[in-house]
Parts: structure tokens; C-alpha cells; sequence
């Protein structure tokens, strides 16, 4: 590389030289804004005058004479004239800027010839010429000129090319970490696509079913509905029964104190009183077996008298007593 370091540095600053040429020939001298990009003016400071009209006129008949075309007639109005005016300045400025940028390429395009002629008569005298040199040996010397015009290297120094070649690798590790990144964030889209994707068929599979189960219960279902029309129409039915079975308690006077427990107390009551009154009735019939004596007769049968009523009293009352009792 150190030997072919001369031919290559005159190769790349003449690439350069060349290429600052084309730069400075292919800057514009004329740059126009479209009139949406110049800044408007306020109407308070609108002026038409003469001195804008011929300003606009003089760099219109300049541009359109360097295209060589006629200027358009048109009517020069405040409006116009302060937009034309404003695109004016801002195309003289940017073409006072590109000459500038321009002057200083053409410059560094000089320095760079006077540079390569300086540096071929040192290869030259050192015996490097291009005429002197194989071809492989001028193919290497472009080669490495161009890797270094492609690299932006202002030398073919062997550090020059190391950074380079560093910088690359940097780049190269940025790019692959950006590329895992993105393969990283690309696989996890691709999972979960293919999840919403088993999600979709899923839901799909699902809405099919219940569709289908909808199809089969339509049946039951209307069936159901007939079934609770029936059942709301006997509901009806049952309830004005009901009502007209109150009614007829009511008018037969049935009240809420005669129920089965009062009923069951009484038949109980009326047990235990026969019961009681079975011994009275046992001595009431032993008495048909006395001897016919009137006196004794009729004393018998007034004390059995006063027995019999004293229990019709008390099953009475026993009986009054359990139809009082307010039931449970």
C-alpha cells in the first residue's frame, strides 16, 4: 500500500479536481421561489411605486432573456408587484449565494490540480510515473483510489483506512443490532398475526355453532312460548277462581277463625266429653234395673237430670270456648 500510495493520491485528487469542476459549472445562477414561499407583506405596507416596477422589470427581462423568451404582458398591480418584488430579492440573494459557492469549488478545484500536478512531478521523479508502472499495477492504484473516493478519505494512509474500515464495522454492528431488532419485532408481529389469527378461526368456528345451535332451539323455544301463553291464560283462569271461591266464603260466612287446627280442637273437645259422659250414661242405665218405687224413681231421675244438663253446659262452653280460640 505505501508504494502505491503516490499514483493513488494523484488518481483521487484529480477524481476531485474533476468533480469540484463539474460542482462550480452545475451551480445555478438563477434560483426563483414560487410566490406560496415568499413571505406576504401586510397591506399597511404595501407600496406601489416606481422604484419596485422597475426592480421586477429589470430581473424579469434578465431571467426570461437568460431562457430566452420574451417577458408575458401582464398588469403590474400593489399585489403583483409586492410578490414579484419579494421573489426578486429572494432569487438575487440565493444566486449571490450559489456564485459564492460556486467561486469557492472552482477555487478548491485549482488548488486540487496545482496539488495533483505537484504530487505527479514528485512521482514522477521518483520514478512512479503511470507510463512506468504495470497494469496491474495502475489497476491497483484506481482501485484504491476509488475505495478511498468512496470511503471520503482525503489520503490512502493505511490509518486513514483503518479508521475508515473501523467506522464501517461500527456501522455494520449498528445495522446488524438494528436488523436483530427489527427480525426480533417482525417475529413477535408474526406471532401474534398468527394468534389473532387462531383467534379469528376460533371466534369464526364458535359463531358457527351458536348459529347452528340457534337453528335447533327455535323449535323448543317457540314451543316454550306456547307453553307459557297456555300457562299465563290458566294463571288467569286460577286467579278469577280463586276470587269467586273468596266470594262464596264471604257470602256463606266463613271467617278466618274456622280452620282445620279449630276444627280438629273441637273433635277433640268432643271426645274427651264423651268420654266424660259415658260413665254418667253407664249409671244412668244401671238405674233401669231398680225396683219400681215412683219416689225413688223420680229422685234418681231428677239428680241424672241435673247431671245431664250440668254436662250439656259444659260441653257448651266447651264447645263456645274452641270457637273463640283465634286459630294458629
Amino acid at each position: 500500500m505505501a508504494a502505491l500510495s503516490s499514483p493513488a493520491l494523484l488518481l483521487n485528487m484529480e477524481g476531485a479536481a474533476n468533480n469540484s469542476t463539474v460542482s462550480a459549472s452545475a451551480a445555478p445562477s438563477i434560483s426563483a421561489t414560487p410566490a406560496g414561499d415568499a413571505a406576504t407583506p401586510s397591506s399597511a405596507a404595501t407600496r406601489f411605486d416606481a422604484a419596485h416596477i422597475a426592480e421586477v422589470k429589470a430581473w424579469l427581462n434578465s431571467v426570461f432573456a437568460a431562457a430566452g423568451k420574451d417577458v408575458p404582458e401582464f398588469e403590474y398591480t400593489p399585489r403583483t408587484v409586492t410578490h414579484l418584488h419579494a421573489i426578486a430579492s429572494i432569487s438575487q440573494s440565493r444566486t449571490q449565494a450559489a456564485s459564492i459557492v460556486a467561486a469557492d469549488l472552482r477555487e478548491k478545484a485549482a488548488e486540487f490540480r496545482s496539488q495533483a500536478a505537484r504530487v505527479r512531478e514528485i512521482v514522477e521523479s521518483a520514478g512512479l510515473a503511470q507510463e512506468n508502472l504495470s497494469q496491474s499495477a495502475v489497476t491497483s492504484a484506481q482501485t484504491l483510489a476509488n475505495v478511498a473516493h468512496l470511503l471520503n478519505l482525503k489520503d490512502v494512509e493505511t490509518s486513514s483506512f483503518i479508521v475508515a474500515m473501523g467506522d464501517l464495522a461500527l456501522r455494520k454492528i449498528d445495522v446488524q443490532e438494528k436488523r436483530l431488532k427489527a427480525q426480533k419485532e417482525s417475529k413477535m408481529l408474526l406471532d401474534n398475526t398468527r394468534k389473532a389469527i387462531a383467534r379469528l378461526t376460533y371466534l369464526k368456528r364458535t359463531l358457527a355453532q351458536l348459529e347452528e345451535e340457534v337453528a335447533n332451539r327455535e323449535g323448543p323455544m317457540t314451543q316454550w312460548q306456547t307453553n307459557l301463553k297456555i300457562m299465563a291464560s290458566k294463571e288467569r283462569q286460577y286467579l278469577q277462581q280463586l276470587a269467586n271461591c273468596k266470594a262464596l266464603l264471604s257470602r256463606v260466612g266463613y271467617t278466618p277463625e274456622i280452620s282445620h287446627g279449630v276444627l280438629m280442637q273441637m273433635v277433640e273437645h268432643r271426645k274427651e266429653l264423651e268420654r266424660k259422659t259415658k260413665p254418667i250414661l253407664d249409671t244412668l242405665r244401671s238405674y233401669q234395673d231398680l225396683p219400681p218405687d215412683k219416689a225413688l224413681a223420680e229422685l234418681a231421675i231428677e239428680d241424672k237430670r241435673q247431671e245431664y244438663e250440668a254436662a250439656e253446659k259444659y260441653l257448651e262452653e266447651a264447645l263456645q270456648s274452641a270457637l273463640n280460640t283465634p286459630s294458629e
